[in-house]
């Protein structure tokens, strides 16, 4: 089955580098690259590509204002391009939709493609502009957000060129470093560009506790709370792991014995 494909990035680098794998997996006509989010509507409207990589970010009309503008039956299957893994993931996980994150992984843009073709077989019935258009309402309010969007009892994370979704309960701890967190669930560990202060809103203080400037834990895990002779104390979880309590902190106490 020969599928149809535009290309739309506002790099002549990132076209020719989809273009490039597109041709080697054979199966995959290309018939459009497209430098900005106008040239790509009206590529779309008048070649009615039946798969679309999009770049998220583009000066002018962005990849979002691109599928806004385009009616329900025009819109193709849409794998998204981004340098940026927060966009969207709520939207692209309950749509089925999928995504690339820059640069892109070779292994990672040959599943995306064998998705894409799976779905583009089981929604030629139409279905499928529908549900790209559903998305694009969730998205595009997630364009502008500074910080990732989770989902409602899950963390979204960047592993080996995937997200992985990890939930909250699973979560231990978790901890600053520099520009990033580290996310702490047993033997595994995650790295995210993300800051503490954001994650303590979005897991809510009733459940992590902020036992340090640096450090966030979950109170489920906590077994034990032993004084320092600094002034400072030692919270002990399940597995044995030993963090520190800073005094400033000192409510985290009063909240784990329920006297706040």
């Amino acid at each position: 089955m020969s599928l149809r494909a535009i290309v739309v990035d506002d790099e002549a680098l990132g076209r020719r580098g989809i273009v490039s794998r597109l041709e080697k997996s054979g199966g995959v006509d290309v018939v459009a690259e497209c430098r900005n989010g106008r040239e790509a509507i009206d590529a779309v409207r008048r070649l009615k590509p039946e798969l679309l990589f999009l770049d998220v970010q583009m000066p002018g009309i962005d990849g979002f204002g691109v599928l806004r503008a385009l009616a329900p039956e025009e819109c193709p299957y849409v794998i998204f391009v981004t340098a940026h893994d927060r966009h969207a993931l709520r939207a692209f996980d309950v749509h089925a939709l999928d995504y690339l994150v820059k640069p892109i992984d070779d292994d990672r843009f040959g599943e995306a493609l064998r998705r894409a073709v799976e779905a583009i077989r089981r929604d030629r019935d139409g279905d499928l502009g529908r549900k790209v258009r559903a998305a694009v309402g969730e998205i595009g309010a997630a364009a502008g957000a500074t910080a990732p969007r989770p989902l409602p009892d899950r963390y979204a994370v960047r592993d080996r060129g995937k997200i992985q979704f990890v939930r909250h309960n699973d979560i231990d701890w978790i901890g600053a470093e520099g520009d990033y967190i580290r996310l702490h669930a047993g033997a595994k560990s995650w790295l995210s560009r993300d800051t503490l202060s954001s994650v303590e809103k979005t897991l809510g203080r009733r459940r992590f506790l902020r036992i340090h400037r640096s450090t966030l834990v979950n109170a489920d895990r906590v077994v034990e709370i032993r004084a320092l002779d600094s002034g400072d104390a030692a919270v002990i979880l399940k597995d044995g792991t030993e963090l520190r309590m800073s005094r400033s902190h000192r409510e985290a106490v009063e909240r784990l014995t329920g006297r706040s």
